[in-house]
């Protein structure tokens, strides 16, 4: 229970989670103990390893986990948190964002304890008839008691009934694998109590809910998550990771040690009191830490080097995106034998468009050569080769054929 405690913000209820583990012990079965992570992003990253890191202990208990894709579900959508509709993925879409997912996952989890579940196996076989006694078990006013539906109703916004039904499907998946314990994020708690209450009128006990904190990201400011590109990717090179542990704001060091550096419960008290009087050397030894659990032994040193070599002592890196263009190339729109550095910066594919590289210009992230460009209409010979640089981390070299 102490491992299991530890990092959780709540369990729903404990004395239950207890009784099951004491039934365990005795019987010789292990609990079923699920998550599901929809692919609705291709990529998964360390926030969600702080509730794998969970799961993982579970195995370590001798425990049998279920990891649930939400191929299912994904086409739905999670509400959770939205303020609007949120635009529906299709099926290609939802297989190609899945598709890394089993591979990232086991650099955390113990591959020959783990199971995956894809929930369209239940929910795709659904009748009409099933459905209908699916929502026969859950009323309107219960789910207007969630905060994002009660928040939309009262301020007249849309909820569509394709919404009410991802949490009554996503409790559908504890009824399918007969969940003893399932996990999620701080931001799920309502859809994981929702499983409790539809599992006794499928005939089950109910499940046990485990509630994890939610990681916040680079920014300091919002959960960790792509669309506010703050994550650290599991999958991403040690460069990167280390790179980006190195920009979060110094008072997310406590929270990021005790969710993301791995140690043990002994040493972190001493790490985050640390923390306290240095906290450029703690950030640093948290990058180590973090590319180490996820990379090769060896690789958070070399991606500390790497970082040195580019930030404190102003280096190019040896490795970088490298593009071959012509002059004649219709993008670039060259004239006079010149190109604009913005057309130059989209091409490279360090912006998402050319407005976009116009206001990274203008912000002073954009540089050749180690130069800042100043001017967002500023050109470039299109001869020769350029190093280009957007921000601290991206590079590209374009040489021109």
């Amino acid at each position: 229970m102490d491992e299991i405690r530890r990092d959780t913000l709540e369990i729903v209820p404990e004395d239950e989670l207890a009784r099951k583990l004491e039934r365990s012990l005795k019987s010789g079965a292990p609990l079923v103990v699920k998550q599901g992570f929809d692919p609705t992003r291709p990529d998964l990253h360390i926030g969600h390893a702080v509730s794998l890191r969970k799961l993982r202990a579970f195995q370590e208990l001798g425990h049998d986990v279920v990891f649930v894709m939400g191929d299912y579900t994904a086409l739905i959508g999670d509400p959770t948190g939205r303020s609007d509709l949120r635009p529906q993925l299709t099926e290609d879409e939802v297989r190609e964002n899945g598709r890394t997912y089993a591979e990232q996952l086991y650099k955390v989890l113990d591959r020959g304890r783990t199971r995956i579940e894809y929930n369209s196996r239940w929910l795709a076989p659904l009748q009409l008839k099933d459905i209908l006694r699916l929502t026969a078990h859950y009323t309107v006013a219960r789910m207007l008691e969630r905060d994002d539906f009660e928040k939309r109703f009262e301020e007249n916004r849309p909820i569509s009934i394709v919404e009410f039904m991802y949490p009554l499907m996503q409790a559908y998946d504890s009824v399918a694998l007969k969940a003893d314990v399932e996990l999620g994020g701080a931001d799920q708690k309502f859809n994981l109590l929702v499983a409790r209450d539809l599992q006794p009128r499928y005939g089950q006990e109910p499940q046990v809910c485990l509630l994890m904190p939610l990681l916040r990201g680079t920014d300091g400011v919002h959960k960790m998550s792509k669309s506010y590109d703050n994550y650290v990717g599991l999958s991403d090179a040690p460069d990167q990771q280390f790179g980006r542990t190195m920009s979060i704001p110094d008072e997310l060091l406590d929270e990021w040690y005790r969710l993301a550096s791995g140690l043990s419960a002994g040493e972190l008290d001493a790490a985050v009191e640390a923390a306290k009087s240095d906290p450029y050397q703690a950030k640093r030894r948290l990058g180590r830490l973090i590319v180490e659990q996820y990379h090769p032994a060896g690789a958070g040193r070399q991606a500390e080097e790497a970082f040195d070599a580019l930030f404190r002592r102003k280096e190019i890196p040896d490795e970088m995106p490298e593009f071959d263009l012509s002059p004649d190339d219709p993008e670039l729109a060259a004239q006079d034998g010149q190109v604009l550095v913005s057309k130059l910066l989209v091409r490279a594919g360090l912006v998402s468009s050319n407005a976009d590289a116009q206001r990274q210009i203008q912000q002073g992230a954009v540089s050749i050569g180690g130069e800042k460009v100043g001017d967002r209409m500023a050109r470039v010979p299109a001869a020769g080769e350029l190093v280009l640089q957007r921000g601290k981390r991206h590079f590209a070299r374009v040489r021109f054929v």
